[in-house]
C-alpha cells in the first residue's frame, strides 16, 4: 500500500526552513508570511507526529528526525528543479506556432520576422493564418494575436500598439480631377470599407461632418484587402495604422488629412498564462513587445477617442 504524502505546501516549507535554519528567511524564498510557514510546519509535524525543529539559545536546529527527513528529501527537490531547468531548456529551441489573422501577418509580422529569426537561429517560427482569431489557441498553437479588448478568460494578453483608424488613399488621388484637400471633399472620392461601413460613420462624426453618406462603395473582408485597394487608386480607405503604417513609409499612401481616431480595440499577443516564461514563447513575446514599443514612439500621440 502506497503512503500518502504529506501536502507539498509544507514539504516546500520544511525544506527551505531547514536548509536556512530560519522561518524568516524561508518566507522571504517562497514569498509568504513567517506565520505562514510556522503553520505549514506545525501542520507537517502533526501529520508526520514527530518534532521537526527546536529552538535552542534563540536559534532555529533540526531535530534528529528532522535532520534525517532533510538529507532524504532534499535530492527530491534538486532532482524537481533540475528535471524543470531540461524541460524548460528543451523549450527554448525548437518550433512556435503563431496564429493570427492574415492582415496582421502580411502587412506586421512578415516583414519584421527576420530579425526575429537573427537572434534566434534556433527556434522556427510556423505561422497560422486565420479569419476568426478567438479560439484559436487550440493545442498546436503557441502564441496567437488577436484583436480586440484584451479580455479573454484563461488567457495572458499583452496590448500591442495603440490602434488608430486613419485615411489613406493613393498619392495619385491628388493629382486627379476631383479636389482632396479637405475632409467634405472626401464625398467626391469612393469609401473604402474595412469589413462593415460603421467605422467611417464614427470617423465623419468625430470630425463634425453630420451629413456624410457613407452607404457607398465597396466592403472588404480582410482589412490587407482594403489597404490594398487604397494603394491601387480605388478611392480612400479608413485603415487600422498598424497595417497602413508600411505603405506610407514607402510612399505608396498617403493621409489626405490628418484627423485619426484612437480605437478601443487593439491587436493583442495572447499565451497560455501557465506558458508565459516558458522559453521560446517568452523569447517570441520579448521580441514583439520590444519591437512595438520601438514603433509605437514613431506613431506620434494625438488622440481623438473613439
Amino acid at each position: 500500500m502506497a503512503v500518502r504524502l504529506p501536502p507539498l505546501n509544507a514539504l516546500k516549507a520544511f525544506e527551505a526552513s531547514a536548509r536556512q535554519l530560519s522561518f524568516t528567511r524561508a518566507a522571504e524564498e517562497l514569498f509568504v508570511t513567517q506565520a505562514a510557514i510556522s503553520h505549514q510546519i506545525k501542520s507537517l509535524e502533526e501529520y508526520l507526529g514527530l518534532k521537526l525543529f527546536m529552538r535552542k539559545n534563540r536559534a532555529l536546529l533540526l531535530t534528529e528526525e528532522g535532520q534525517s527527513y532533510y538529507l532524504d528529501i532534499k535530492d527530491v527537490f534538486n532532482s524537481l528543479n533540475d528535471a524543470t531547468e531540461r524541460l524548460l531548456a528543451r523549450g527554448a529551441k525548437g518550433a512556435i506556432t503563431v496564429s493570427l489573422q492574415p492582415s496582421f501577418a502580411i502587412q506586421w509580422l512578415v516583414p519584421r520576422l527576420s530579425k526575429f529569426n537573427q537572434l534566434n537561429p534556433e527556434i522556427d517560427v510556423r505561422i497560422k493564418a486565420v479569419d476568426q482569431e478567438d479560439g484559436s489557441l487550440t493545442e498546436d498553437v503557441d502564441v496567437a494575436i488577436y484583436h480586440g479588448r484584451g479580455r479573454w478568460p484563461n488567457i495572458h494578453a499583452d496590448k500591442l500598439h495603440t490602434e488608430y483608424l486613419v485615411p489613406v488613399c493613393s498619392p495619385l488621388l491628388l493629382q486627379g480631377t476631383k479636389p482632396l484637400t479637405c475632409i467634405e471633399d472626401f464625398t467626391q472620392h469612393t469609401l473604402l470599407h474595412d469589413t462593415s461601413r460603421r467605422d467611417w460613420k464614427r470617423w465623419f462624426r468625430d470630425a463634425g461632418i453630420k451629413a456624410t453618406n457613407v452607404n457607398h462603395g465597396p466592403i472588404f473582408s480582410h482589412s490587407a484587402m482594403v489597404v490594398q485597394a487604397a494603394v491601387y487608386g480605388q478611392g480612400i480607405a479608413l485603415a487600422q495604422s498598424i497595417l497602413a503604417k508600411p505603405e506610407i513609409d514607402v510612399g505608396r499612401l498617403i493621409m489626405p488629412v490628418e484627423h485619426k481616431l484612437v480605437s478601443k480595440d487593439a491587436f493583442y499577443l495572447v499565451c497560455r498564462e501557465s506558458q508565459v516564461e516558458v522559453g521560446k514563447i517568452a523569447a517570441f513575446r520579448d521580441w514583439v513587445l520590444d519591437t512595438v514599443a520601438q514603433e509605437q514612439e514613431e506613431l506620434g500621440e494625438e488622440e481623438h477617442v473613439l
